[in-house]
């Protein structure tokens, strides 16, 4: 508990009191100075309102979609192959870097772009501004609000909106008095997690928005690395901060306002899909399926991009791309791995500790360890990235240029995922197994690694998962941490993007996925091996 504490202190409070220690104060004075020039200046003011309109078009787009993919997956009653489809559909960005989409929109959209310019024959078309970088970052962050949903819907008792059909009421109805409306906690987390997303991607806007359209998290990274103003870059990477803690009110405030919670029943297939007529289906599938196709023709064209000499000049075959990351990007990738090997193991064994203490123990702070555990995971990663650069840039711990502050930021910040996922597993299990191994003398040491180890494997394989995918293709908050002793596999992609060689970034985009798929698909063969009855003494329970 005490060495948990110390690491919470150090890389999460720590970190945050310095950044608001450079926005605020100058030498122990409160100096509010740089909040005040930033107010004043028309250029910041700008990229401000930019990025809350941009957060909140996305917000509302991503979350829209996100419902609908949900909702055609969970209630239209599909075929096991067409879910898969969806699934896929959804889960490609998420395995990708944030700014793979923005890639493939240039390549579709851009000066000399596929579509643009070999099948329409437009020329002096400009796909830069507000309308790509939402389109991007919507079909980006989509998968969040998909996800956060699809469990929400599933998890809606039937029987109440069969109670509402016998009474008479039409699906229409049903599905706007009731469905909906229960559906609510699911919808504001949902827009959320797309808004907080949307509102600290900075490598997108880089890439799309061009200068006609500043935002916020843009200019902070350029105020640092470009102006090397590090209060200016705190003070912009705070203000982040605020519309976001914003949304998050007022999501609590509206969510907090009435109940929502459904009486449990056993229900059957003809239940699950009654609230939606037969010829509704097919127009819902067939929405599903063109944002699908559209996630899939950018994912082919970066395929294709990569292996062509120059897409939209010269479409000879070639594998120069391929060697140039294998020789002048090979460090890159060393780099990306080594890290995220190094951050996947620590992220699993750390999630698991923490979540266990807080489910399962009873000592003063308990509550508070929960919440700075998840400080990181919540802001967006702008501020977190800006906050380490500044709290480790100097004595007494100067870690700025070394792997370690780039696997304590991805640790500090994605963990959470296998915290949240301990706490949850350990809420269904019933505390009398750990009491019946205590009771037959068993130390709580040898209960934690023979009964209740065993029982968390699901939750310890799944923040190996996120750390490690995270740790591919997280750009936001690292993006100020690397150097040239450490650099990561995004970066270059980003260098290879303001460079204009599209090439490499394609085939970087894919070797990532690549590298995703393989680890992602080890750890589910390992996990299915875990769980193989006789493996461990419970894991007739994990399988149930």
């Amino acid at each position: 508990m005490l060495v948990l504490w110390a690491l919470l202190a150090l890389f999460v409070v720590f970190p945050l009191g310095a950044l608001v220690a450079r926005a605020f104060f100058d030498g122990g004075r409160f100096a509010p100075g740089a909040l005040l020039a930033i107010a004043r200046d028309p250029n910041h003011l700008r990229a401000f309102g930019n990025s809350l309109l941009l957060g909140a078009l996305v917000g509302v787009a991503g979350t829209a979609l996100g419902f609908l993919f949900a909702f055609t997956a969970v209630r239209v009653g599909l075929p096991r192959g067409w879910s898969a489809v969806l699934d896929a559909a959804a889960l490609l960005p998420l395995v990708s870097p944030p700014f793979t989409t923005a890639i493939a929109i240039i390549f579709s959209f851009g000066p000399r772009g596929l579509i643009t310019w070999h099948l329409f024959g437009l020329k002096g078309f400009t796909v830069y501004g507000l309308g790509s970088t939402f389109a991007a970052e919507t079909l980006t962050y989509f998968p969040l609000a998909y996800l956060t949903l699809k469990p929400v819907l599933a998890a809606l008792d039937p029987n109440v909106e069969d109670m509402a059909f016998s009474l008479g009421s039409s699906r229409r109805r049903v599905f706007r008095t009731v469905t909906l409306p229960l559906t609510v906690p699911g919808l504001g987390n949902a827009f959320l997690l797309v808004f907080a997303a949307s509102l600290a991607d900075f490598a997108t806007p880089l890439i799309l928005a061009g200068n006609d359209f500043p935002v916020l998290p843009t200019q902070a990274y350029l105020q640092i690395t470009g102006l090397f103003d590090f209060k200016g870059g705190a003070v912009l990477s705070f203000v982040l901060l605020v519309p976001a803690f914003v949304v998050f009110v007022l999501q609590r405030a509206w969510v907090g306002r009435r109940y929502y919670v459904t009486i449990g029943g056993k229900t059957g297939a003809e239940t699950a899909v009654k609230s939606v007529a037969g010829w509704a289906r097919w127009p819902l599938l067939a929405g599903c399926l063109a944002v699908a196709a559209v996630i899939g023709w950018f994912y082919a064209l970066l395929a294709y991009a990569s292996v062509v000499v120059a897409l939209g000049a010269n479409h000879a075959w070639t594998w120069v791309h391929y060697r140039v990351i294998f020789t002048e990007g090979l460090k890159a990738i060393r780099d990306t791995l080594v890290i995220a090997g190094l951050g996947m193991p620590l992220g699993g064994v750390y999630g698991i500790l923490l979540g266990y203490l807080v489910a399962r123990k009873a000592f003063a702070g308990r509550r508070a360890m929960e919440v700075v555990s998840m400080v990181n995971y919540a802001l967006p990663g702008t501020i977190v990235g800006i906050a380490y650069l500044i709290a480790f840039n100097d004595p007494p711990l100067v870690l700025t240029g070394t792997a370690l502050i780039l696997v304590a930021c991805y640790v500090f910040r994605y963990s959470p995922t296998g915290i949240r996922t301990t706490v949850a597993l350990l809420q269904q299990i019933d505390p009398g197994l750990e009491e019946a191994s205590q009771s037959l003398g068993a130390g709580s040491a040898r209960t934690f690694w023979r009964i209740t180890l065993p029982l968390l494997v699901p939750a310890f394989f799944a923040g190996l998962g996120v750390v490690f995918i995270r740790s591919m293709t997280a750009i936001s908050a690292t993006i100020f941490l690397i150097s040239i002793n450490w650099t990561l596999i995004t970066v270059r992609i980003l260098e290879n993007m303001t460079e204009l060689s599209l090439g490499p970034a394609a085939a970087f985009s894919m070797l990532v996925v690549a590298i995703v798929f393989v680890v992602m698909a080890a750890l589910s063969r390992l996990l299915r091996r875990f769980r193989t009855p006789g493996r461990v003494m419970v894991a007739g329970l994990l399988g149930g």
